[in-house]
C-alpha cells in the first residue's frame, strides 16, 4: 500500500470514515455525487453491508447537538456520542475545518509536504515520489530515501495511512505553515528535516505512454475536472491504440467525476443506480463516448467507493476487462447534516449497485484476471489479445 499526505487526518483514519461524503455533497445539492474517501488506502465498507440509518437516528444526532449547544456544552461532542450509540458503522462527526478540507481535496488542494511514500515488506517506509515545488522537494529529499520518524515518532512497522496522518497533523495543526520534523535515511547517512506545511494542489490524472502504443491513463482521485482529464487523455490517445486505466489506490471522490469519467468510454447508458432512504435513483453516463478502443481496468484492495463504481459499471457493461485484485468494498452512502457549532455529522442512508444490480459494499469488484505483481504488464498482454494495434 502506498500513500501520499494527502486528504488523511489520523481521527478519520482510525474512525474509517474519511471522507466519506461519498454521494454527500450532491444529495444535499440535489444531484448524485460524493466526497472523497480516504486517499491511498483509506476508504470503508463494512463486512456485513451497513443498514440505512432510519431518518430517526439522524434526528436524534441533531437534537443532541442542539440541546448541548443550548446547555453550553459542544455539540460536536454530543454528536459524537449520539453517533456512537446509532450503530452505523460509517457515521462520523467532522469538524468544521475538517469540512473546509474536504472541499480543497475535492479541488486537488491539500495541505502537506508534497513526500508520497509506502511500507516495504520490512514494514519501513520508503519514499516514492516527490512533488515538485514541495518543501521536501525544496528539502533535496529523494525517491528511495526511508522515512524513519515524523516529529519523533517511530513510523517503522506503521501502516502507511498512519504515517500519512503524521505528516498531514491532526486537525487543528494541519493548516499551511507548521512545522513538521522528519528522520530519513539514505544508504548510511542518516538525517534530520524539519519541513513547513503548504497548500499544495495535485494531478489526479497522469498520462503517460508504453513503448507498444497503449495509454496509461492513472487516475489517483476523482476531484473536480477529472471526467475532462480522463475524456482529453482518450481522444489523444494513438488512433486504435489500447488504455489501461489504472484506478489502483483510487480511494473515490466525486460520484459526478466518476461518472463523466465513464462517459468517456461509453455511449450513454446507465452507471450506477443508488437508493436514498429507499428512494431509487439512477446515474447515466453521457452519450458520445469511445466505446471501440480496447479498454483494460487496473484495480486493488485500494480502489474504493466512486473508483468502484467506475469499475462495476465498465466491467457490468463490457466495455472494459478488470485485472488486479478485488477491490475494497465501499459502496454506502452518507447524507451530511450540518450542526450549530458548523461541524457536520454523516449517517449512512442507502448503498449503491452496479449497472447489473450488484451490491458493492463489503464486497467489492471481483477482477476478470487476478494479477498482483506485474499486473501493467499483464493488462498490456490483454490488450494485444483484445486485438491493440496502434
Amino acid at each position: 500500500m502506498s500513500g501520499r499526505d494527502l486528504f488523511c487526518q489520523p481521527r478519520r483514519c482510525r474512525r474509517g470514515a474519511a471522507l466519506t461524503l461519498v454521494f454527500a455533497g450532491v444529495l444535499v445539492a440535489g444531484a448524485a455525487t460524493g466526497s472523497l474517501p480516504q486517499q491511498w488506502g483509506e476508504g470503508h465498507a463494512r463486512s456485513s453491508g451497513a443498514a440505512p440509518a432510519p431518518a430517526g437516528r439522524a434526528e436524534d444526532v441533531t437534537r443532541a447537538a442542539e440541546e448541548a449547544a443550548a446547555d453550553g456544552k459542544s455539540p460536536m461532542e454530543a454528536a459524537e456520542r449520539a453517533v456512537s450509540r446509532s450503530g452505523d458503522r460509517w457515521a462520523a462527526v467532522y469538524s468544521e475545518g475538517e469540512y473546509e478540507e474536504f472541499e480543497d481535496s475535492l479541488d486537488g488542494r491539500y495541505t502537506g509536504v508534497g513526500l508520497e511514500a509506502r511500507r516495504e515488506r520490512d514494514g519501513r517506509i520508503e519514499v516514492t515520489g516527490v512533488q515538485s515545488g514541495s518543501p521536501a522537494a525544496d528539502a533535496g529529499i529523494q525517491p528511495g530515501d526511508r522515512l524513519r520518524r515524523v516529529d519523533g515518532r517511530s513510523v517503522d512497522g506503521l501502516p502507511v495511512t498512519d504515517v500519512v496522518s503524521l505528516l498531514r497533523g491532526d486537525a487543528k495543526d494541519a493548516h499551511a505553515g507548521t512545522a513538521v520534523r522528519i528522520g530519513l535515511e539514505r544508504g548510511t547517512r542518516a538525517w534530520t528535516e524539519t519541513l513547513r506545511r503548504v497548500l499544495l494542489s495535485t494531478d489526479s490524472v497522469t498520462v503517460r505512454r508504453l513503448s507498444g502504443g497503449v495509454t496509461v491513463v492513472t487516475v489517483a482521485a476523482f476531484t473536480k475536472g477529472v471526467g475532462d482529464s480522463v475524456r482529453g487523455a482518450v481522444e489523444h490517445a494513438p488512433p486504435g491504440a489500447g488504455i489501461v486505466l489504472d484506478l489502483r489506490g483510487n480511494s473515490g471522490g466525486l460520484v459526478t467525476e466518476a461518472v463523466a469519467a465513464a462517459s468517456a468510454f461509453l455511449d450513454g447508458g446507465l452507471v450506477a443506480t443508488y437508493d436514498v432512504g429507499g428512494d431509487q435513483r439512477v446515474l447515466h453516463a453521457d452519450a458520445g463516448g469511445d466505446t471501440a478502443r480496447p479498454l483494460v481496468a487496473l484495480v486493488d484492495g485500494g480502489t474504493m467507493s466512486a473508483a468502484e463504481l467506475l469499475t462495476g459499471a465498465l466491467q457490468d457493461r463490457g466495455r472494459a476487462v478488470v485485472v488486479g485484485s478485488r477491490t475494497f468494498g465501499k459502496g454506502s452512502v452518507q447524507m451530511p447534516r450540518r450542526l450549530p457549532d458548523g461541524s457536520v455529522a454523516e449517517l449512512t442512508v442507502g448503498h449503491y449497485r452496479t449497472p447489473s444490480g450488484r451490491a458493492v459494499d463489503g464486497r467489492g469488484i471481483t477482477p476478470d484476471l487476478e494479477a498482483d505483481d506485474g499486473a501493467l504488464a499483464r493488462a498490456e498482454t490483454v490488450l494485444g489479445g483484445l486485438g491493440d494495434t496502434p
